[in-house]
């Protein structure tokens, strides 16, 4: 029952704890005690997607001179941060900007649902339909991810080039309004862009609105949504699409996007270096103009994440031996994933160097973390189902939408959700409920979270429109594919969400070890005070209790 007990220890219930307790907002301190103060100019925030916490301890006992064990050696490492539940990129990365939870941000996935809007244009016109507009029953798949790219190809699901048909470090000429959902709005039938899904404000938010300059580089154009409720949040977005055709490296093949070889993802991820390096620089991210040092800037990484889930070496690869994921249950990497933890140790040198060559090491904070982890470690926990039973659950209907990755988050028909079935005098809520349960064993169901306990944990879902009616929390190691790959996130399990947690600065003289409970919500208050802001300019902060981290 270890999974069920880490669903305890979710970061939303132990913020409500914490609000029920009245717990203050805690203050970081710097090394020289400096509470009010700390002076920084700049704060370096980097997401290693997939990296656990006892990736990192492993890598830095084994490499005591590698870049991860220099900025731990003049750092705080926290070995029980967990992230979000659900695990899930987008809500991940929102925690670490915004302080928030999915209670707060309103996102638990970037494949997800709203009742309440409609179908993109572009989902008729590809289909060559007529578009009927915001007509019919509400509620809808929300695509936060490729599909909202300007050369999406409905028909392969693939983005032409990592340009997304626009202009690297101006999103808007990524995105495509026609393939985002839509909302009425006044009787007009609207595209919602990515951060008008976002329910509290976020740092780049009140950086920008201090007069300092903020960017960004991550995996979608669709991270738009971290410019926050107001849309002004960041100067610049440096988003190359990772799902799009791999047109740098030889040996792709038509249909090979970035994460089909360990090779592919490491050149994507050598574009977002480049331009946070260019940033470090005093230059936007393609190099082309002259610009302040940003005062929050950072990027994920993919290339962790693409080596814990490939199986096998892709045709981009020129050495065919290499297989993913770890080799034993002490989370020991295997051939490709030591190649990417090794590229990902590099760039860091080479982000340390260049602030040192541009006299700001001193003066830059640098957070390294993850949006989430991957599970199974070891592949021998490894369980592979389908998830198509969820879709034939009584209410589910026409209109229902269900995601699994290695948990499932399940949506019934809006029109449905509060009905009674005809057929059994029943809720359809009810028979929903029933049928889930039934196929417990099937789904490999440890704990199905339905309305009241999704209620306490997030809100109601028969009055928010994007919270889940069921989470179906699985057991340890089963994931939801019909293919090769080895490991997946977004569920509730330590493999999912205790991921690394690293502050690091040469004003920290002595390394530290943080051995409580960390969440990287509080990421977003530290930056804040870093930066001698204040932490309470985040409504999650206020709303949610977060804590900014202990660097003593």
């Amino acid at each position: 029952m270890s999974g069920f007990r880490d669903y305890f220890l979710s970061t939303a219930a132990i913020a409500a704890a914490m609000l029920a307790c009245g717990v203050a907002v805690a203050q970081a301190d710097d090394d020289n005690d400096h509470s009010q103060r700390h002076g920084y100019k700049h704060v370096l925030l980097i997401s290693v997607d997939g990296m656990h916490a006892v990736d990192l301890k492993r890598w830095v006992e084994s490499r005591p001179g590698g870049n991860f064990a220099q900025l731990t050696g003049k750092g705080v490492v926290y070995p029980n941060a967990y992230t979000t539940a659900p695990s899930d990129s987008f809500p991940g990365m929102l925690a670490q900007v915004t302080g928030a939870t999915p209670k707060g941000g309103g996102l638990f996935y970037d494949d997800s649902y709203d009742r309440t809007e409609y179908p993109a244009k572009a989902f008729y016109t590809s289909q060559g339909l007529a578009d009927p507009g915001c007509v019919g029953p509400a509620g809808t798949e929300l695509t936060n991810f490729e599909a909202l790219d300007k050369t999406y190809n409905y028909s392969s699901g693939l983005v032409a080039d990592y340009t997304a048909g626009g202009t690297l470090g101006q999103v808007y000429t990524q995105l495509d309004p026609d393939h985002m959902q839509r909302k009425l709005v006044n009787g007009q039938c609207v595209p919602v862009y990515p951060h008008d899904y976002v329910r509290t404000n976020t740092i780049f938010e009140v950086i920008k609105e201090a007069g300092m300059r903020t960017a960004w580089s991550d995996k979608h154009p669709a991270y738009e949504d971290l410019a926050g409720p107001s849309g002004k949040g960041l100067d610049e977005l440096f988003t190359p699409e990772i799902n799009s055709q791999d047109t740098i490296d030889a040996g792709a093949q038509p249909g090979d996007d970035y994460t089909t070889s360990y090779t592919g993802v490491r050149s994507y991820d050598s574009l977002k270096v480049k331009a946070v390096l260019n940033w470090i620089d005093g230059y936007d991210g393609t190099r082309s103009q002259r610009q302040p040092v940003p005062a929050i800037f950072g990027m994920n990484f993919q290339a962790v994440s693409v080596g814990q889930k490939l199986a096998k070496a892709g045709h981009a690869d020129a050495d065919k031996s290499l297989v993913g994921g770890y080799a034993d249950g002490k989370a020991t990497p295997g051939n490709a994933l030591t190649l990417q933890f090794q590229f990902v140790d590099d760039a860091l040198g080479k982000f340390v160097n260049e602030l040192k060559a541009q006299n700001l090491y001193d003066s830059t904070l640098i957070i390294v973390s993850a949006k989430h982890g991957q599970s199974p470690i070891d592949v021998k926990d490894r369980v592979a189902i389908s998830d198509a039973l969820y879709s034939k659950a009584p209410g589910f209907g026409t209109n229902g939408f269900e995601i699994c990755d290695d948990e499932a988050l399940v949506w019934l028909s809006p029109e449905l959700q509060q009905a009674t079935n005809p057929a059994t005098g029943h809720p359809y809520y009810a028979d929903a409920k029933a049928y889930i349960l039934a196929h417990a064993a099937d789904l490999h169901i440890q704990k199905l979270l339905d309305r009241d306990e999704l209620t306490k944990l997030y809100e109601d879902p028969f009055h928010n429109s994007r919270v889940p009616d069921f989470i179906a929390i699985t057991d340890h190691g089963v994931i939801c594919t019909g293919g090769s790959k080895l490991a997946e996130h977004g569920g509730f399990s330590n493999d999912d969400r205790n991921v690394l947690l690293l502050v690091s600065s040469p004003r920290i003289k002595h390394a530290r070890v943080v051995d409580e409970t960390t969440f990287t919500t509080q990421i977003a208050p530290t930056i804040l005070h870093a930066l001698d802001l204040n932490p309470r300019s985040l409504q999650a902060v206020r709303d949610e209790g977060v804590e900014a981290l202990k660097l003593k």
